[in-house]
């Protein structure tokens, strides 16, 4: 199977879909354009650039991808994950009130999608949350990951 797609779950006809990512609304960037931050309600959305880092036993390769891709393919708001025989990274938006709701729903998405998406039994090692205006800082100034790009599920 090609990089950046993933066969359908159940299909037998082999049919294949690219992983792609889901920008913010019109509704929010229309939000961002008409009021600047300090200005907006403290309970409005605002995006939150998640890494979501899971660990654990050593699991065959191909069981892997195979499983973020159908995490991907369940919910199309991941941008990348990177993996490996023993972890993986997942990394994504989310668009959530604060910073603790953005936190609760990534420490949640491990576990309560393991057996949806097959994916293994490993556990959070690492979760960092940071908001868009950090996370495009730290871009800017050459520290952090780099973009998420290409979009899909990668080997290390």
């Amino acid at each position: 199977m090609r990089p950046g797609v993933a066969a359908t779950r159940g299909s037998t006809s082999g049919e294949e879909r690219a992983l792609t990512s889901v920008a913010a609304g019109e509704r929010y960037r229309a939000q961002e354009r008409e009021e600047p931050e300090s200005t907006r309600p403290s309970d409005a959305p605002r995006l939150w650039h998640v890494t979501l880092s899971v660990s654990g036993e050593k699991a065959p390769l191909h069981e892997v991808r195979r499983a973020l891709e159908q995490l991907a393919h369940d919910h199309p708001f991941l941008l990348t994950s990177r993996y490996a025989p023993d972890h993986a990274e997942i990394r994504y938006w989310e668009e959530a009130r604060d910073l603790h709701d953005a936190a609760a729903v990534a420490l949640r998405l491990w576990g309560e999608h393991r057996q949806t998406a097959g994916l293994p039994p490993w556990e959070i090692v690492g979760l960092e949350v940071i908001d868009r205006q950090t996370y495009h800082q730290r871009i800017a100034e050459g520290y952090g990951p780099a973009p998420a790009t290409p979009v899909g599920v990668h080997p290390f």
